[in-house]
């Protein structure tokens, strides 16, 4: 790459926020829910902005702040307001920057915001002034809202769902930003439109059809020449605003090639909007149960998906323990059941006081969302602690690349019958081996995660696995979580009549 157009090191600012935000979910946020990052530690996150890389010549990365959370309820406003003001304070203390690298997800809410992703951009922008490039890095599952991509130059997003791209898009977003001031283009036109379709990511996986196909087509519209990215969001299905909804963005020099791409992935995408499917077969809570028990397969994996942590569940219903117990094989011992993990931090704390071997009984889940409806009170227990970890340190990185996620604090294992629950201190998600600590979930018949479609992992480990249609603040069946604000009409809530949407792209 050749060296910038002035002759010095370009000075490229890295930072964001970033979190998933469920509406539908009673926990909210707090400014100690995020992992804050800063100085040269910001920098080691990125592989390409460390000293020894290849970019390293051409650009002085200059370190914000970055804050990023496990996916939760919505964000609280002084947690965000201080975040926001940290933020922008260094933008504005860094001295003139040529670039920025924005790392955020795209669906956070915000207590008292209808579009907190913009109001953000909003404050950035102002704090970096018009000259400056904004690359945003975000996550599929992200909302596109006229007002956040105006303030923005480049926006990409994630082209794989589970997310394994994840760092490969932070990259590209610092590469594509790289290129365009090193080559002195400065901002390309940016053609935006909004697809009037809502679905859950369950059944938008780029494993299968048409999501498959709809990404695959990504790579090949920025092979054209003239454009500089093409980006599909499928938006984020749990939060109740008039932002959530599918977006295409097409970034290009050429504004016209814009538009047209645009609008074509845009028609393939509400073309395709009844074709969509959940990952992997579906079924009520006990009919998955006595699937899974009836199976010679093992381990067989079951998704406890409308409390799934890692899309923005509270992560401590007991709905699914009930239900396993309620089920005279797994309750008897003659069928082994592994059910991590429920966010109970009392009930940790009793078990730990009683010692590994003693038997406790115990009101289980609804450490948030007691008194929220009729699945969500705790299930009271009585079993033998088996098993007690401390597990605060770093476990498996993070799935979908966040690094927000960590051991989940102390850990303790209770059995009945063949059922043993994992109950976590700290909202916890348990997608890889080391997640599961000194537990082998490959000794368990079953193993029952708060998850939907399965992480890599979890997918490799399974002999089978079925995606229970469970309830909570992530509930697979939108129609029943009770949206009011989203913008009508809007697929699959609207089906029936539903004139062709005008999905004219506008080009900003």
């Amino acid at each position: 790459m050749p060296p910038s157009p002035t002759g010095r090191r370009l000075r490229i600012g890295i930072g964001g926020m970033a979190i998933e935000s469920s509406q539908f979910c009673p926990h909210r946020s707090t400014y100690d829910d995020f992992r804050i990052t800063r100085e040269h530690a910001l920098l080691d996150r990125y592989t390409w902005a460390r000293p020894d890389g290849d970019l390293a010549e051409l650009v002085e990365w200059v370190p914000l702040v970055h804050a990023v959370a496990v996916p939760g309820g919505p964000v609280e406003r002084a947690a965000y307001d201080r975040i926001k003001d940290e933020l922008t304070a260094r933008i504005r203390e860094s001295g003139p920057l040529d670039g920025v690298v924005y790392d955020i997800h795209g669906a956070m809410s915000v207590v008292g915001l209808a579009d907190a992703e913009a109001d953000l951009t909003d404050a950035v922008r102002a704090a970096t002034g018009p000259g400056t490039l904004i690359s945003a890095a975000m996550d599929l599952h992200g909302n596109v809202s006229r007002r956040f991509a105006e303030r923005l130059d480049l926006l990409t997003a994630h082209r794989l769902a589970p997310h394994e791209d994840a760092w490969e898009t932070r990259e590209r977003a610092a590469r594509k930003l790289v290129g365009r001031l090193v080559l002195g283009k400065g901002r390309p036109h940016r053609a935006w439109v909004q697809v009037p379709v809502l679905l859950p990511g369950e059944k938008t996986s780029t494993r299968l059809e048409p999501a498959k196909s709809l990404y695959g087509r990504l790579a090949s519209v920025e092979a054209l020449d003239g454009v500089v990215d093409a980006a599909l969001w499928v938006g984020y299905a749990w939060a109740d605003e008039e932002r959530c909804r599918a977006a295409v963005v097409v970034t290009a020099d050429d504004p016209e090639l814009a538009v047209a791409q645009a609008e074509s992935l845009a028609r393939a995408y509400w073309d395709a909007r009844r074709d969509f499917v959940f990952v992997g077969p579906t079924g009520d809570a006990d009919g998955c149960i006595a699937r899974a028990v009836g199976s010679p397969a093992r381990p067989f994996l079951l998704s406890d998906s409308g409390d799934n942590p890692t899309a923005g569940g509270a992560g401590d219903l007991g709905y699914m323990l009930g239900r396993l117990l309620a089920n005279e094989e797994l309750a008897s011992g003659r069928v082994t059941a592994l059910h991590p993990g429920i966010t109970d931090p009392k009930a940790v704390a009793v078990c730990f006081d009683a010692g590994v071997g003693a038997e406790v009984t115990l009101r289980v889940g609804g450490h948030f969302s007691a008194g929220t409806g009729p699945h969500a009170e705790p299930y009271e227990l009585t079993g033998t602690v088996t098993a007690l970890e401390d597990a605060a340190g770093p476990a498996s990185g993070g799935p979908r690349g966040n690094p927000a996620y960590d051991g989940g604090g102390r850990t303790a294992a209770v059995t009945r019958g063949g059922v043993t629950v994992v109950l976590t201190e700290r909202r916890k998600p348990f997608h890889t081996r080391a997640d599961f600590g000194a537990l082998d979930p490959l000794g368990y018949d079953l193993v029952v995660v708060k998850i939907g479609y399965l992480e890599p992992e979890l997918h490799a480990m399974a002999a089978d696995w079925l995606l229970a249609l469970t309830p909570g603040g992530v509930d697979q069946d939108l129609l029943r979580l009770g949206h009011h604000k989203v913008l009508r009409p809007l697929y699959p809530f609207d089906d029936e009549g539903f004139e062709e949407p005008d999905l004219t792209p506008v080009v900003l």
